[in-house]
C-alpha cells in the first residue's frame, strides 16, 4: 500500500468506526441533538448495505489472514528486503531506500522521502508472502518513478481528503456534546460533502493498488525469484490484499449513500 493520508490509513477500521458512530447516534435517546432521527425511518436498504458490508469485510479480512499464513509457509531463498532491492534495481530505480519499520501490516511506500517501508516480518522473512508484499510496495515506487496517472491524481487529492477527514472528526465530536444537530440540513450536506471526498479517494485508490500488484506479479514472474506454484501463491495473496481496498471503498460508498438519504429526507 501507499503511505496513506490520516483519513484512510486504517481502511477497514475506519468503516467499522464510522458504522459504530452511526449506531450510537440512534441509540442515545436522551441526547437532544439526535432526537430528530427515528430508526424506523431509515430505509431497510441502508441496513442491508451496512450489514452486508460488515459481513464481507469480516470474511475478506479473515481470508486474507489465512492466506498469508499459508503462503508464509512456502519458503524462498531471499528475504523481503532482498526482493525489494532487486526489483528496484532491475526497474532502474536507484534513489529509493528499503527500510524496516515496526509493527504488523505497516508495509507502505512513502513518496515524500522515497522509501519502501517493510514491516519487520516482511523485511526479514524468506517466503512467498513476504516477497509478494515487498514486490507490491516496490510496484508503488515504480508507479511514482513513471508518473502513473492514477497515483498522481491520488496524491493531489490527499490535502482535500485530510481536510475532509479532520472536519468529520470535529463534526462527530461536536455533535456528541450537543453543539451540532443532525436535523440541520446544511450540517447534513456538509457531512455528505466530506464523505463524498473520502469515497472518491477510496475509489481512486483501487486502480493504484491493483496496478501495483500487477507490476509486482509481472516482475516476480520475469525475475524467476519464485517458481510457478509460488507465483500462484503470490498472486493469491495480493488478490486478497486488494479485496480489502474494494470492501473499504464499498463501505465508504454505503456511508455516503446513507447520508445522502438522510439529507434528502430532511428537506423541507
Amino acid at each position: 500500500m501507499l503511505q496513506k493520508p490520516v483519513a484512510s490509513r486504517r481502511n477497514l477500521r475506519t468503516l467499522f468506526t464510522a458504522i459504530s458512530r452511526i449506531t450510537m447516534i440512534h441509540s442515545i435517546d436522551n441526547f437532544p441533538a439526535f432526537l430528530a432521527f427515528n430508526v424506523s425511518s431509515i430505509p431497510m436498504l441502508y441496513w442491508i448495505i451496512i450489514g452486508g458490508t460488515m459481513l464481507v469485510s469480516w470474511m475478506v479480512s479473515n481470508t486474507l489472514k489465512r492466506r498469508f499464513a499459508e503462503h508464509s509457509q512456502a519458503p524462498l531463498p531471499i528475504t523481503g528486503r532482498e526482493v525489494a532491492e532487486q526489483m528496484l534495481r532491475e526497474s532502474g530505480i536507484n534513489d529509493v531506500r528499503v527500510i524496516s519499520v515496526p509493527g504488523q501490516l505497516t508495509d507502505h511506500y512513502n513518496p515524500e522521502n522515497k522509501t519502501v517501508n517493510l514491516s519487520e516480518a516482511v523485511y526479514h522473512m524468506r517466503n512467498v508472502a513476504a516477497a509478494a508484499v515487498a514486490a507490491h510496495e516496490c510496484g508503488h515506487a515504480v508507479q511514482h518513478a513513471r508518473a502513473y496517472t492514477w497515483l498522481t491524481m491520488r496524491s493531489k487529492m490527499v490535502p482535500a481528503v485530510n481536510i475532509a477527514s479532520n472536519m468529520m472528526n470535529v463534526i462527530f465530536i461536536l455533535s456528541f456534546v450537543g453543539m451540532f444537530a443532525f436535523s440541520n440540513p446544511a450540517f447534513i450536506w456538509l457531512i455528505v460533502v466530506c464523505f463524498a471526498a473520502t469515497t472518491l479517494f477510496s475509489f481512486v485508490t483501487l486502480p493504484v493498488e491493483f496496478d501495483a500488484s500487477k507490476r509486482a506479479l509481472a516482475w516476480i514472474q520475469s525475475s524467476g525469484v519464485a517458481k510457478s506454484m509460488d507465483q500462484d501463491r503470490a498472486k493469491n495473496a495480493l488478490h486478497w490484499a486488494a479485496m480489502t481496498y474494494v470492501v473499504a471503498a464499498i463501505g465508504s460508498l454505503a456511508q455516503l449513500l446513507y447520508w445522502v438519504m438522510i439529507a434528502l429526507n430532511n428537506r423541507d
